[in-house]
């Protein structure tokens, strides 16, 4: 961990009096969370998040925090609106803990996520669905049709949601199947599917990020004591959420295993582990499984956030590895901060620079066109079609990726651009580059903050094979100190181009011709 201590938001779905249990468990999962980061020295901001994303963008901006541990479950009590708020912090280029929204997106469509197990050959049970109808598979099942018994699952919805111990179904045809889904679809949020149901043993996998990549906790089995043969072995909602019901009290979980079980274990650590690399999972997930009398394992669901509260399978196998819930915490924190530390450190040792933390960042996000705008403006040097050049040149590079040959040079300091520069390669020429824009807030300015944002513009240049820099200023009085602050940086006038902007204001060429 780096020795700054942080100031960490953590993001979490609003709880209201309607709030069901599965939907309450969050703010336990907060206070555990928070509990962690401030023994780990951190300073814990918890932030409810609603439909209202422009408010909770509001919040985070005036907050400014280092980073953002992500909670959020549903939004609203949907479970399909999950990813609504990691891809907020994705559009504001801001770091958060898990999964990203594109992943969480993914396997949180439980038929989706089906479909790219199956492209994938990882093995999942049968299915039909879903219900209505979309775009991807109707049926996953094979031919011949295969009677069931199946269940009947929510599409998007988690913590087993409209799961209940007696809904196995027989079906003789997939048109009956359809049928019943229709039916019970109101009561599972909208949209449901039908699962084949493996009759079996169930695991749960946790899987924590590492030095060295992901690893797998200990292995945990769900335990069906005392169920009788008709009554479906599932974890259902009463399992997890009714604590005064049978099947809370009798679905235990345990962790010790006879020998002849280490090959299935081994088995299922490998295909976590697929499931990790498939989903692009970061952080921390959880995959559940179900084996089959022959002892074949399935795929139930891949959970890209599973619940964190102490008494739920994450945290018990955290525990189990011999490893401390707030270590845990840490490693999941550690995940997003060795990649801000990838920002590289602006070296101030060549020269006075007073701006301490600040970072060079090189790849541009769309929260960079307001602050690109805005520093722009700030200067005063440009007129309202010179900002729109400069926002157009980061547009075409978020549309179009290196291809669109234009390069960036973001200093930061606490997530906010001090200044940048914009380059990219002269066509038709060797190895001569253009700089486009440098620009640095005013705040800032007079602080070296300018130079050290064209040395490391040389120096990504002079990388890419770069012989020679060619900068185009104005030649009005206005412009006396950027012409100066070109010179003092070893810019030669190659060349005045009369009159070029207006009568009286001219274009001057300048040149650096770069060492080896």
């Amino acid at each position: 961990m780096p020795e700054k201590k942080m100031r960490i938001a953590i993001t979490h779905n609003e709880v209201t009096e309607s709030s069901l249990p599965d939907e309450r468990d969050v703010l336990v999962q907060v206070e555990a969370v928070s509990g962690a980061l401030l023994r780990l020295g951190h300073q814990p901001l918890p932030i409810p998040c609603n439909l209202d994303l422009s408010d909770l963008k509001l919040t985070i901006r005036q907050m400014r925090p280092d980073c953002i541990f992500n909670l959020v479950e549903s939004i609203d009590g949907h479970g399909q609106l999950i990813f609504l708020v990691p891809s907020l912090f994705d559009a504001m280029g801001l770091d958060y803990t898990g999964s990203t929204s594109a992943s969480i997106h993914l396997t949180s469509h439980k038929v989706m996520a089906k479909e790219r197990m199956r492209a994938a050959g990882l093995p999942t049970p049968l299915w039909i669905g879903p219900y209505p109808p979309e775009l991807c598979s109707r049926y996953g099942a094979s031919n011949p049709w295969p009677n069931g018994p199946w269940i009947i699952k929510s599409v998007w919805e988690h913590a087993s949601i409209g799961l209940t111990g007696d809904g196995l179904i027989i079906a003789e045809k997939p048109e009956d199947l359809m049928e019943r889904m229709r039916l019970r679809a109101p009561e599972l949020a909208g949209a449901c599917f039908a699962e084949e149901y493996i009759d079996g043993r169930e695991f749960n996998l946790s899987i924590l990020t590492g030095p060295d990549g992901p690893q797998v906790l200990p292995v945990a089995e769900i335990m069906f004591e005392g169920y009788q043969e008709n009554k479906a072995h599932i974890v259902c909602y009463k399992a997890k959420w009714d604590e005064k019901s049978f099947e809370y009290s009798h679905t235990a979980r345990r962790f010790d295993f006879p020998s002849e079980d280490t090959p299935l274990l081994r088995e299922l650590e490998k295909l976590a582990i697929r499931c990790w690399r498939i989903f692009g999972l970061k952080g921390y997930a959880r995959v559940d499984f179900r084996v089959d009398k022959e002892g074949r394992p399935f795929i139930l669901e891949v959970n890209a956030n599973p619940c964190l509260s102490p008494d739920a399978g994450f945290a018990a196998a955290v525990l189990r590895s011999g490893m401390s819930f707030d270590h845990s915490v840490e490693c999941i924190l550690k995940n997003v901060t060795s990649k801000m530390e990838t920002k590289t450190r602006v070296n101030s040792d060549s020269q006075p620079f007073s701006i301490p933390d600040a970072t060079f960042r090189y790849e541009p996000c769309m929260k960079d066109i307001d602050e690109i705008r805005r520093i722009v403006v700030a200067t005063g040097f440009f007129h309202p079609y010179e900002v729109d050049v400069a926002i157009e040149l980061v547009e075409e590079r978020l549309a179009k990726g290196y291809a669109s040959e234009y390069y960036f040079v973001f200093m930061e300091k606490d997530d906010s651009i001090i200044g940048y520069s914009c380059y990219g390669p002269i066509p038709c020429t060797a190895s001569s580059f253009d700089l486009y824009w440098i620009a640095v807030d005013p705040a800032y300015q007079r602080r070296g903050a300018g130079k050290m944002i064209l040395k490391e513009t040389e120096r990504l240049i002079r990388k890419e094979g770069g012989t020679r820099i060619y900068v185009d200023t104005s030649q009005s009085e206005n412009y006396n100190t950027t012409r100066a602050f070109y010179q003092q940086c070893g810019y030669r006038f190659e060349s005045v181009l009369e009159d070029f902007y207006g009568p009286g204001d001219g274009k001057v060429v300048c040149c650096k011709v770069l060492s080896s």
